[in-house]
């Protein structure tokens, strides 16, 4: 008799949208037992909660840090912007004094002509010419005039701005101090945690991991996994589980999702 073909099994893609049906389906398909899945799940949660907890030690200080380094990076891009205007203002007032001295040349062009003209049609000629450049000069140094006025309020407004910077650098090396103090303090702990939650999450297959990352996310205390609460409710929603449910938990054989918050109910002898 031929030896019968070994079936190869086939892996499903992870769905972000699949019931937990599915999920239930799959948890118990695995080379550790179910209840050794359950308990790592919690062991899992009670790692991140940890972290967690560590990480609300730290407060609105990394949002803040972020805030503060972002308003610096803008304060000296608008410092950066101000003086490059301050450039075009000085190349301005250069190309405007060259003006003038053209200008001057040729006004005094136009006054050496004026002592040997012909007739009078040409002095009018000249005189029209040097009225021209006296305007064109003008126009010059009413630029010029201009453009110093506008460097000068460019430096003071560059004045202002390097103030704020001062303030903002000294509360971003306060807040910095604060949080690298926090962050040293418990960075051994943190550290500890984390390696927990990485032993724990090799043991868990993708998909259940998947299912996990996703409840956590989507209720607002991050609590995926939570013991039964009272004899007979979710300890996440603290709605009613059925007596079937209640059994089913106890044994510890059945991945068991909360019918009202999606979350995952474990025994509470696992505390």
């Amino acid at each position: 008799m031929a030896a019968a073909k070994k079936i190869k099994k086939v892996e499903i893609p992870i769905d972000q949208r699949e019931t937990f049906v599915s999920l239930q389906k799959s948890f118990a398909d695995s080379e550790i037992s179910v209840e050794q899945k359950l308990k790592t799940l919690y062991q899992l949660q009670e790692a991140d909660n940890a972290i967690d907890k560590i990480v609300q030690l730290r407060g609105e200080l990394p949002a803040e840090v972020k805030a503060l380094e972002d308003e610096l990076t803008a304060l000296n891009d608008k410092i950066a912007g101000i003086k490059d205007l301050i450039q075009a203002y000085t190349a301005s007032i250069e190309k405007n004094k060259q003006a003038i001295e053209e200008c001057d040349a040729e006004i005094a062009k136009y006054q050496h002509q004026l002592e040997n003209i012909a007739n009078s049609r040409e002095y009018d000629s000249i005189n029209k010419e040097l009225e021209n450049q006296g305007l064109e000069r003008q126009i010059a140094e009413k630029n010029i005039g201009e453009a110093k006025m506008a460097i000068s309020e460019k430096k003071e407004d560059i004045e202002d701005l390097e103030r704020r910077v001062e303030i903002r650098l000294e509360d971003l090396a306060a807040k910095k101090e604060e949080l690298e103090s926090i962050i040293n303090s418990t960075a051994d702990q943190e550290a500890k945690l984390q390696a927990r939650r990485d032993e724990c999450a090799k043991v868990i297959d993708e998909r259940t991991m998947s299912a996990y990352e996703r409840i956590r996310k989507s209720v607002h205390n991050h609590l995926a996994v939570v013991s039964v609460f009272n004899e007979d409710s979710c300890g996440g929603c603290f709605n009613t589980i059925t007596p079937q449910r209640l059994i089913d938990i106890a044994s510890n054989k059945k991945l068991v999702i909360c019918e009202h918050c999606g979350r995952i109910i474990v025994n509470p002898k696992f505390e």
